[in-house]
């Protein structure tokens, strides 16, 4: 069996990115990843190769947003005046 596992500070290290960028992807579902226990996010040897494939940006091409991804059905929370005013030029 040649497949690794890493935390996301251990695979961040090894990617050379920040933990929390990892994470984030991760809790956010654009980037794969496995959950052990109670929630506890890993990374597998082809699972940072996939994410190094996800991220690369070829010649030619444009880059991807990195826009979070939104859930259907998921309610954004709304304060303040600049908020209703984003949700008034929405509709």
């Amino acid at each position: 069996m040649d497949i690794e596992f890493f935390e996301p500070a251990e695979a961040a290290a090894l990617m050379r990115c920040t933990e929390s960028w990892l994470r984030d992807g991760a809790t956010s579902g654009r980037f794969p990843h496995a959950c052990w226990g109670k929630g506890k996010i890993i990374f597998t040897s082809e699972h940072i190769l996939e994410i190094a494939k996800l991220s690369e940006i070829l010649p030619g091409s444009s880059p991807r947003p990195t826009l979070p991804v939104r859930r259907q059905g998921a309610q954004e929370r709304l304060v303040g005046t600049r908020a209703k005013v984003r949700l008034a030029a929405a509709t």
